[in-house]
């Protein structure tokens, strides 16, 4: 399986409407890839809270539009990253989209752990409830998003609903850069699984990115990381060896404790 993971850098000066032409752009520059994954709140920038509201759209909005789009040129499934989403009844959401190579929307995720310690997107921001894992031909991606990576608890939930490979979009602040590497290396090998973690580079609102993108297997092994600018990381990697993995080291059929939350 190969897997585009997008980069993408969030500066002041470049507009929501130009950054979503380029970056629809280089969705399809990945034709050929299986998967391309994008950041979190790649429109706005992750710490740029007081644009939220101005810049929210509903799931249908021009994101979504132009992402699935890029999606159906590029033949490539997509987790196009997260949005401001605002729901019908006014409350904001950082929800992330996933559409087939038909552009087809199949999968919407809530984010669930809002960071912000009582300020920023945790008050800005409402909750989602719902853990999100979508079929694909060759593994069950497992959805997160961000600081919902400090939460294994979780990704134990994704686990269960059969996720072999864990996507997490983030706007992962620089100065916490080694959590970044050591929570996405730390959550691969717990779960037996793929850590697929595409960061943003540049600065939202004064607060420079980690960037650093990550692929790390079930082992814990870095199989690609980024640098700290915009680029594009792309990696092979076999999801088959989930299950190799996890015949050969069953340390989850030891589990005693387990995470009982809705699941669509």
């Amino acid at each position: 399986m190969r897997a585009s993971l997008v980069q993408v850098a969030v500066n002041e000066g470049e507009s929501v409407a130009s950054r979503r032409r380029r970056i629809a752009a280089s969705v399809r520059e990945q034709a050929g890839a299986d998967l391309v994954v994008l950041p979190e709140l790649w429109t706005t920038g992750a710490f740029a809270y007081e644009r939220f509201a101005d810049e929210a759209e509903p799931l249908e909005g021009p994101t979504c539009e132009a992402m699935a789009k890029a999606a159906s040129d590029a033949g490539v499934w997509l987790h196009a990253g997260s949005i401001p989403e605002r729901d019908p009844d006014g409350t904001l959401y950082n929800t992330s989209l996933v559409f087939s190579p038909s552009g087809e929307p199949v999968a919407a995720y809530r984010k669930i752990h809002r960071f912000g310690f009582d300020k920023g997107e945790a008050v800005l921001m409402g909750a989602g409830d719902t853990l999100v894992t979508v079929l694909l031909p060759h593994t069950v991606l497992g959805v997160a998003t961000c600081y919902d990576l400090r939460f294994p608890e979780l990704f134990r939930g994704l686990v269960d609903a059969g996720a072999e490979t864990l996507v997490v979009p983030a706007g992962w602040p620089e100065r916490r850069r080694s959590h970044w590497t050591l929570l996405a290396r730390a959550r691969a090998v717990e779960n037996q699984s793929f850590v697929l973690a595409c960061g943003t580079a540049g600065t939202h609102a004064g607060v420079p990115q980690a960037g650093h993108s990550i692929v790390v297997d079930p082992w814990g092994e870095v199989l690609a990381e980024a640098g700290a600018g915009e680029e594009v990381l792309t990696v092979e990697f076999d999801p088959g060896t989930v299950a190799g993995t996890r015949e050969r080291f069953p340390a989850l059929k030891d589990r005693v404790l387990g995470l009982d939350r809705p699941h669509r």
